[in-house]
């Protein structure tokens, strides 16, 4: 089966494109004033790097890629809690950590890691209580070192976390009843114990000319750059809001109104596609495997993935929170960068291998 399969280049094609808007959008956000230099440059390093651990998943296969679940998950725990001992502050969050040159980010593996622990542990699918006992055990601690400092990425978490609870199948009545606890929760537990910048940008978006010079800023400056780009865009490279600095963060949070602002309504709908391709071939892969555990993975890197692209662009668009969570393989960042290509080299491998095995 391995030998068939290794023809398929749909999904690789898929991401490859996907990659390329990237790297034109961080390429014509680099003319940004607010951009740090070598932007472009760090973006190509980063798909470059992204082969390395490309390759020790094509080569470890399904069966040792499970095997050594519980080590990759607890090196990411250590990585995550070391940030709050070692951690570099950026942009007000400390959860960075710097080795010389080198720079990265421990949640984006910690994304990683959650998938395929939880993989493990739910793979026999909804066994009463104990499905939950060991599904919260792995969760927990995860979301516990993040939430303090990256809110963000603490819904990443959730998210992946409530997706795999779901494709392992419990009764659609816990879902309905953990649907209806978190939404009383939010904005009568959490939404109370956040700063007031983090409550106003989770808000902002309803009303953003209620301060326009400040927490509504981002907001109307990317919805005035999707919005110039009219039909067919500026063109490559020819984008006023981003080149003159008017919107922020345009490299990172708005790569999806960079890239509107040049290519227009056309390549915005573009993206939207290759999304929609990339989707339809993970839940392809979930329902030609025959393992429910393969298929509880699959959800997974769905999960993060879709999630990652709905509230970014959502973002940019105006109609949801800024959460300042990027955009998958077209925003800027390394280790955001390296970790998406992993995960979906992960799924890759392991629908390769899916009819390989006894796990």
């Amino acid at each position: 089966m391995r030998e068939a399969f290794k023809y398929d280049l749909r999904f690789p094609l898929i991401i490859a494109a996907l990659l390329v808007v990237g790297l034109m959008t961080v390429s014509t956000a680099a003319l940004s004033p607010r951009a740090a230099p070598g932007i472009f440059t760090k973006q190509l390093i980063g798909v470059g790097l992204a082969a390395v651990p490309l390759a020790l998943l094509w080569w470890a296969g399904r069966e040792r890629i499970y095997a050594f679940a519980p080590w990759v998950y607890g090196s990411a725990l250590l990585l995550q809690a070391s940030t709050f001992v070692i951690g570099r502050e950026i942009n007000g969050q400390r959860n960075w950590i710097e080795i010389g040159p080198v720079q990265f980010q421990p949640l984006e593996i910690l994304k990683f890691a959650l998938i395929l622990m939880l993989a493990v542990a739910l793979r026999a699918g909804y066994k009463g209580m104990r499905t939950y006992l060991w599904a919260f055990a792995v969760f927990l601690p995860a979301v516990g070192l993040v939430v303090i400092q990256d809110f963000g990425g603490a819904l990443v978490l959730s998210v992946i976390f409530g997706v795999m609870l779901l494709a392992a199948r419990i009764p659609w009545w816990h879902a309905l009843v953990a649907v209806l606890l978190v939404g009383a929760a939010v904005p009568t537990v959490l939404y109370p114990h956040l700063e007031p910048y983090q409550q106003k940008r989770l808000t902002i978006f309803l009303d953003p000319y209620q301060d326009p010079r400040g927490a509504g800023y981002q907001v109307i400056q990317s919805t005035i750059a999707v919005g110039s780009g009219g039909v067919q865009g500026k063109g490559y490279k020819q984008g006023s809001q981003s080149h003159n600095g008017f919107l922020p963060e345009a490299h990172t949070d708005f790569a999806f109104s960079t890239w509107a602002e040049e290519q227009g309504l056309v390549g915005g709908l573009a993206v939207l596609a290759l999304y929609g391709l990339l989707f339809w071939g993970l839940a392809g892969m979930a329902a030609g495997s025959p393992r429910l555990q393969d298929q509880i993975l699959f959800a997974g890197v769905l999960g993060q993935v879709g999630f990652q692209a709905l509230e970014n662009i959502g973002a940019a668009l105006g109609v949801l929170p800024l959460t300042g969570i990027t955009l998958p393989l077209i925003s800027y960042g390394l280790s955001s960068l390296v970790s998406t290509l992993a995960t979906l080299g992960l799924a890759y491998v392991v629908y390769r291998d899916r009819f390989e095995g006894s796990i």
